[in-house]
């Protein structure tokens, strides 16, 4: 606590805002345990960049948290390209304080000589990462915190190719904001390197997405789909991208349709929970719609809730999508002939079925870890290949590279474009994804995540790990586990003869079991929540598609008892 004291006293200099100072010494004197959790540490760099609840303290976004940022990756920018006029592109998305913290962000980059392109309004994510590049800048920021709850707020980062920082860059520059003190900040903006963005980059973002994510669906108005932005950036760009890929019959939640930090319509805005969507589906329920889609506050993950056999609209996890929007991008390549350096994108913690697709259409699948950045990065390290499309089980996806983040705005036009032309051709989204299960297996998946806030949340999530790990798994549903899969140590090895292999990623604290039957349990903290999340991967053959339902059925069961023998 002395320690923590000792910070937090740090922030009563002059340096800091009159607010800032009061709110601290009230904290000294009347709440302890919530100067305790303000200060205990430093916000840090996860997966998707930096992101915490809003608030004054070193554990808080805040002007001088995101300040100390923004100052460390000036000094970087500037030693890294000395000769050249260093050019920045920051948008920010509905959060309570983007705005503000997107100024204040931009201020500091124009106080050190750094040139900044600043959208005037609220603008979705894969759009920032599209603007790097055709505003040929050096990085890109975008202020969100994605899905996260109303009191979040965050910040990432990306490079000149459009992606997310990686490595050596992000430990390079965390270096260097570590070097820095609060008072090292330069607040003092020069406004004539501050430049507004608009309409010219919004035309430039639709017509790559529209050309990317279109496809020649045919029977376009006889296709009906329901849109939510759930709050969030997204009421920007697809409708105005549907539009303009020709679907006219698009209903739009308009309760839903206002930006609004608060997401008052939802517990969460996150179209991985069926709560969000409810609304949306209830609509579509109502007018006889074919599509559900629904995206988070920064538009880059989309929800899609489609009709099943029985007729009824059913939301379809990201792995389902992703394997289905990879194969009609992998059927289209291949219509036109594949050139031999093709390949698609997945993640450890993904469905294991777009492996055995890409084996079955001879292109290459790569693996990454958790996070798009990391796929980002496949495309820049493999410039002499062309990647087809790729995604991650958390409803993110990204078609083609002309954006290198998860992309939901042109994710939800190539949505459309497949169930649209499956609906001309007498059959459905759905029945579609079912017929894949029949030519490359029937995977089936299930995510636990379990939240543990505060430090001693924390604790609670780093002994979790380390149980798992120090009780290993032997068998899963009577199927022995033959390989452990340590990211931490980079080390698999096949418990039944001893073979050891190694992980060729970066550590990262995930350990997997895989069994005989190619079962797998994947178990790792979020990298930007306070969470720990368990992955649960199953599979068998469907030998045709009359037998989905039983097998279906199956698998539920397979699922649920691995879930009550790992009593989660």
């Amino acid at each position: 606590m002395d320690s923590i004291l000792s910070t937090a006293q740090t922030w009563l200099t002059d340096f800091f805002d009159s607010e800032t100072k009061k709110e601290i010494q009230n904290l000294i004197k009347n709440d302890t345990e919530e100067l305790k959790e303000r200060f205990y540490k430093d916000l840090e760099f996860g997966t998707g960049g930096m992101r915490g609840m809003m608030g004054v303290g070193t554990n808080r976004i805040n002007k001088y948290t995101l300040g100390k940022n923004t100052q460390g990756l000036g000094n970087y920018l500037k030693r890294t390209y000395p000769t050249e006029e260093v050019k920045v592109v920051i948008a920010y998305d509905c959060r309570h304080n983007s705005d503000t913290l997107a100024r204040t962000v931009s201020e500091i980059l124009s106080a050190n000589g750094i040139k900044v392109f600043l959208f005037s309004e609220l603008r979705t994510t894969p759009e920032l990462s599209f603007a790097v590049k055709h505003l040929n800048c050096h990085a890109g920021i975008v202020l969100t915190a994605s899905h996260n709850p109303p009191e979040y707020n965050g910040y990432k980062v990306y490079w000149t190719d459009g992606g997310q920082i990686v490595p050596p860059q992000d430990g390079e520059i965390i270096a260097e904001i570590n070097s820095l003190s609060f008072e090292d900040i330069n607040f003092e903006a020069n406004e004539s390197l501050i430049k507004l963005i608009d309409k010219d980059v919004d035309e430039a973002f639709f017509k790559a997405s529209v050309s990317k994510g279109s496809f020649g669906a045919k029977d376009k108005d006889n296709f009906k789909i329901v849109f939510t932005s759930l709050h969030g950036t997204s009421i920007t760009a697809i409708p105005e991208v549907l539009k303009r890929a020709g679907y006219r019959n698009v209903t739009i939640i308009e309760e839903q349709a206002k930006p609004d930090g608060d997401f008052p319509t939802v517990k969460s805005p996150n179209p991985e929970e069926p709560e969000a969507l409810s609304m949306a589906i209830k609509k579509a329920e109502e007018i006889g719609a074919d599509m559900v889609v629904g995206t988070d506050p920064d538009s880059d993950r989309l929800g899609i809730a489609v009709r099943n056999l029985e007729g009824k609209i059913e939301l379809l996890n990201g792995n389902q999508t992703m394997v289905l929007m990879t194969k009609f991008l992998l059927d289209k390549y291949k219509e036109n002939g594949f050139n031999g350096n093709e390949f698609i994108a997945t993640t450890i913690v993904s469905t294991p079925m777009m492996e055995q697709m890409a084996k079955a259409y001879n292109v290459e699948c790569k693996t990454s870890l958790t996070g798009f950045k990391w796929i980002g990065k496949m495309i820049k390290d493999f410039p002499d290949s062309t990647f087809i499309g790729g995604g991650e089980e958390s409803f993110g996806y990204m078609v083609g590279d002309f954006v290198r983040d998860k992309d939901a705005v042109t994710a939800t036009l190539l949505a459309c474009e497949i169930a649209a032309n499956a609906k001309a051709n007498g059959s459905s989204f759905y029945k579609d994804l079912i017929d894949a299960y029949v030519d490359f297996g029937f995977y089936k998946e299930k995510l636990i995540s379990l939240t543990k806030k505060g430090i001693r949340g924390a604790e609670e999530i780093k002994q979790m790990l380390i149980d798992f790990k120090e009780n290993p798994v032997e068998s899963v549903q009577g199927s022995k586990v033959i390989w452990v899969e340590d990211y931490n140590t980079s080390i698999a090895k096949n418990v039944l003869t001893g073979e050891e292999k190694p992980i060729d990623l970066p550590k990262s604290n995930v350990l997997i079991y895989e069994t005989e039957d190619g079962t797998r349990i994947a178990a790792r903290p979020s990298g930007t929540e306070p969470k720990v999340k368990f992955y649960i991967s199953t599979n068998t053959k469907l030998e045709k598609a009359e037998d989905y339902k039983s097998v279906n059925s199956q698998l539920d069961t397979k699922i649920d008892g691995i879930l009550s023998e790992l009593n989660l």
